[in-house]
């Protein structure tokens, strides 16, 4: 049987980095993937674990509230913070939220420091994609290999970063007995 997935985004990358998580999870299921304009409900760069985590989770429930008759949905929020240690430069990651009829997994990214000069055109008030594309002379880059990718070229894209918390975020459904159900 088909299951379906919604993706709380239309940007491709999210979008295969589900597809990745997901394949990979569960290789013999058989899943349709769909994706929709949910709204994250947190500024357009959100700072800080606490509203990035907020975002994903808004995009999730929200995409639930978009495609009720779905098996599972997914809100991926990107966000950036400040280190004591760094504190002229941002540390970028995502925060990945997974649900179902039952249960609920969240994961963090793995996280990476942006130059100085991205993190000075977003202390003028840019979103991180923008900044990339100025940087490297891009358009629209978050919807293909991400600032991540322009940085590693393209050792990382954005959808293999997220891929990984996708993973890490379906724990919970792969160990259920372990996890409080959550509706």
């Amino acid at each position: 049987m088909r299951e379906i997935v919604v993706v709380g985004s239309e940007n491709p990358s999210k979008l295969q980095a589900v597809q990745l998580g997901f394949e990979t999870v569960f290789p013999v299921k058989d899943f349709q993937f769909l994706c929709v304009n949910a709204d994250s409900a947190v500024s357009a760069q959100p700072m800080g674990d606490a509203e990035t985590v907020t975002g994903a989770q808004n995009r999730a429930k929200n995409a639930r509230i978009m495609q009720p008759e779905a098996d599972y949905w997914v809100g991926l929020e990107g966000g950036l913070t400040n280190l004591e240690c760094l504190p002229d430069q941002f540390i970028a990651y995502s925060w990945i939220c997974v649900l179902n009829s039952q249960q609920k997994g969240l994961a963090r990214s793995a996280a990476y420091v942006l130059p100085l000069r991205i993190s000075d055109l977003i202390k003028g008030g840019m979103e991180q994609g923008e900044a990339d594309d100025i940087v490297f002379g891009q358009e629209n880059s978050k919807h293909n290999s991400g600032g991540v990718g322009l940085l590693s070229n393209d050792l990382i894209t954005r959808s293999q970063l997220y891929a990984m918390a996708v993973k890490l975020a379906l724990i919970p459904f792969i160990k259920p007995d372990l996890y409080p159900r959550e509706l």
